[in-house]
Formats: structure tokens, sequence, C-alpha cells
């Protein structure tokens, strides 16, 4: 909790930073728009049965007298709410209706007439009760925010019976006070809807700026903007920029623009720039996440080559010379932030890392022995395949330098040619194995994406989805 209130701290001081541009942008269409609001429905309904109907109170003429009556502990039996009709209301929010609304109440009644007391129960039937309100959609300290701008509503008829105790002397008499009871249904169904949205509102408010991602990274997820609210969809646009948990800090590069195109046939659209997956990768190295320490128990068995000094003798003939028949370690780590650049003909990935070699003596302590820094850089393909993310890398350039040695000048030509043969016929085809199963698109809470498609453009990648939900039967 602390932690995350620090991290909190630090980011209202640097998130107006690279600000200028979102690294994400999100789309909700109106095809995605109907499918919250068929989601929506069972929370509606549960908020119109919530209503709290107040006392009614009167008075009917039976000819010899005024019987006066209470009708009370009134309470919702019953809620069958149609789903509703929702649609975008350009440069506002969301316009919805909900027509042919029926609700079933049942209560308690009890009468006066002069020293006589009477009581028993009734049931009111509420047909073509009628909701129409507007929901204004705007960004309130970079969060966004919803609430209630219009709302009306409307009761067509009621049906009221009574029972018990004198009852047969007021069912004739229901017209008079039906309209009356159906008037104050009425003024109370808007400020139930509105105490929903109210409850939304809060849970809005509620949701911090930073997300934490894992225990190295956290993701900026606040609204560089206002929501764009258009009678096609409404979009969102996110800073989308991670930092490191331990050390938060801005990357040395800045986000660029980039237009995301709606999808109108898709639920939602999803488009997430160069800037926000390599400011994922900085976030990382300068996390020390993007390290590895490799032993020779790492290393399989049928294995040609293994971690110790007489095998690397043949790269290195000096190595087994000062260190004879001594297992080693190497620790491999990013140098420099990985780069990863996106256009429309191919994705690339720029990787500088170092290898430090050490020899591990008797008393598992280590010796340093050489450092190498290895550029090297990659093609990327990736695709969707129903919620799989797919792809495949190719090697396209790997330079060996010795960055620093203790064991004296020694050839780099035999480690590069190792390397390099090493990447192509082992490291590589594992990697692309495990691209080529893909890994699955994220889901919260029982909802994900289904009949998604994946875009390469240039400086972004943009995806296409559907939204599936726990009522959905496909996937």
């Amino acid at each position: 909790m602390v932690k995350m209130w620090l991290i909190g701290l630090v980011l209202m001081n640097i998130m107006n930073t690279h600000a200028e541009y979102s690294a994400l942008q999100a789309v909700l269409s109106q095809k995605g728009l109907e499918k919250v609001a068929h989601w929506s429905t069972d929370w509606l309904q549960n908020e119109l049965s919530s209503i709290e109907l107040p006392e009614v109170r009167g008075g009917v003429n039976i000819g010899i007298g005024t019987v006066h009556y209470v009708l009370h502990d009134m309470s919702i039996q019953r809620c069958d709410l149609p789903e509703p009709s929702v649609a975008f209301s350009e440069g506002t929010g969301v316009s919805l209706q909900v027509s042919g609304l029926s609700i079933a109440i049942s209560g308690h009644w009890n009468t006066k007439f002069g020293v006589i007391h009477d009581s028993g129960w009734f049931e009111i039937a509420v047909y073509t009760v009628n909701l129409n309100t507007v929901l204004q959609l705007g960004s309130d300290e970079e969060r966004l925010s919803i609430s209630t701008i219009m709302c009306s509503a409307d009761v067509g008829s009621v049906q009221v019976n009574f029972h018990g105790g004198a009852s047969f002397i007021f069912q004739p008499f229901v017209d008079i006070f039906s309209g009356q009871i159906a008037n104050e249904i009425r003024v109370q169904i808007c400020p139930a809807f509105k105490k929903g949205i109210d409850v939304l509102e809060r849970h809005l408010a509620a949701v911090p700026a930073a997300l934490k991602v894992d225990p190295y990274v956290f993701m900026n997820i606040s609204l560089t903007d206002s929501p764009l609210v258009e009678d096609s969809g409404l979009g969102l646009n996110v800073t989308g920029e991670f930092y490191s948990i331990s050390s938060p800090s801005e990357p040395p590069f800045s986000p660029d623009y980039f237009d995301l195109t709606w999808q109108e046939n898709f639920m939602m659209s999803l488009g997430a720039s160069e800037f926000c997956v390599n400011s994922a990768a900085y976030a990382y190295h300068t996390a020390g996440a993007l390290q590895i320490r490799i032993t020779e128990d790492m290393i399989p068995k049928a294995s040609p080559f293994h971690l110790n000094t007489s095998a690397f003798g043949s790269l290195i003939p000096q190595l087994p010379k000062q260190y004879p028949d001594m297992p080693m370690e190497l620790q491999l780590y990013t140098s420099e932030t990985p780069l990863i650049s996106f256009s429309k003909t191919v994705t690339s990935v720029r990787l500088l890392a170092s290898v430090k070699a050490f020899a591990v003596k008797p008393d598992s302590g280590t010796v340093p022995l050489f450092r190498l820094d290895i550029e090297s850089s990659f093609s990327a393909k990736a695709y969707i395949e129903k919620v799989l993310v797919k792809g495949a890398l190719e090697m396209k350039n790997l330079t060996v330098t010795l960055g620093a040695t203790e064991i004296g000048q020694f050839s780099i030509t035999p480690i590069e040619r190792a390397l390099t043969l090493g990447m192509k016929a082992f490291v590589l085809p594992k990697v692309n194995a495990q691209l080529s199963e893909g890994i699955q698109l994220p889901f919260v809470k029982g909802f994900g994406l289904k009949n998604a498609v994946m875009a390469i453009e240039d400086g972004f990648v943009a995806v296409a989805a559907d939204i599936s939900g726990p009522d959905d039967n496909t996937q």
C-alpha cells in the first residue's frame, strides 16, 4: 500500500512530461455500446427494483362519508425490463431509452371510517413504464467521469387489486387514486436511476491512475484529454506509459501522434504506439528485470556445448590454461533499452546486450573472466488467431565485441560465429515454437476478446475485436 502511494506521488510529478500525445487509444463502437447495454440490463433492473416507494395517503367518498386510507410497506416483487435502446450523443455522451418496463408491487393497506378500522393487502401491476435519459461522459482529474444530465419517466397504466378486510369497498374506486399511485412511482424512477449512476461514478473516481502490472512495472492509465464522443463511437486517449516501480523515470524518447482508425464493424478498437511498447521495455530495463544468470544445470545434458572452461577452450585457448576444468556462469542482461519499431512492411527489434562470464570456484565463489557486448537486430511478424497472439522472429544481424577481459585479449570471431549458429539453430527455433503456440489476449473477470484482428501500421499496432462476456456461448 505504501509503495503504491509513493508510485502515485511520483506519477503526479512526472506524468505531465509526456502527456502531449497518448500512447494508447481505445474506441467503443455503437455495436460495442449495444453489447454493454445488454450486460447492463440486469444492473439497471436491480436499481429499479430497489426503488423505495413512500406511503400513499388519501380518502375515498363512498356516499355516506369518506374512508381514509394508507397504502404502506410497498415493495417491488418483480421488474421486467426490456433491453434498453442506446446510442451515442455526439459531443455529449450516451442516450438511453427504456420502453415497456413493467413492475409488480405488493403492500398493505389500512383504513379508518369513523371509529371503524380495517386493514389488508394489495397488489399493483404497473404497465408501460418508459425511461429516457442522457448521460454525460467527460474527464475529471484525467480519469473518465459519468453523470446524468437529463432524465424523464412516465407510467402508462396501473392495475390495483385489494385483498382482505372490507377491500370490496375500495375496489370500485380504484380509478380515483390509481393516478396518484402511478405518479408516486413515476417520480421515484429517475432518482433511483441517478443513484445508480452516482455509484458508478464513485467507482470510476476510485480507479487509480497507476495500474500495477507486475512486481517490476506499472502503467499510467490516466486520460490525456476529454473523451471524444461521436455518433459512431466513443474514443479514449490514454497516457499508456510504463514506469519502473523501483526507479520510475521518463525514457529518453517521446510519444508521437498516431491516428487509430475506428472499426465500426467491431465492438472495440485498441491502438498501442511504439512509445507504449518501448516505454515498457525501458521500464523493465531500468527495473533490472531484463537479465538472467545462466548456470550449467540450465544446459540440456544432450547439448554439445557446456558451461565449463574446458568447453570454452576451443573458442578461447588461454581460458582452460588459466582456469583448468572449472564450471562457469554467464550473466546475460540488456545494456540498453530494447527498441521496437512498427511499419506496414516490417516490425524491427534492436537489442543491445552484454554477457559477463565467470569461473566458479570450489567454494562457490566466482572469478570474473570477460564481458562480451552483443548488438543484434531482428524482424518480427505478429498476427492474431482466434484469441491468441502469434508470431515469429528472424535474426537479421548479430555482432559481438570484447567489452572487457581479465584473461587477456582473444579473437571474437569464433565466439561470434558460435553465437550466430546457436541463435539460428537452437534459440530462435525454441522462441518461435513458443510464439507459434500463441499468447492469450488479456481478459478481466470473465470478459475477453473474440473475432480479433491485428494490423501493424506505421508507428503503432492496432487490434479490433468483439467483446465476450460470461453469458456468451462462443469465445
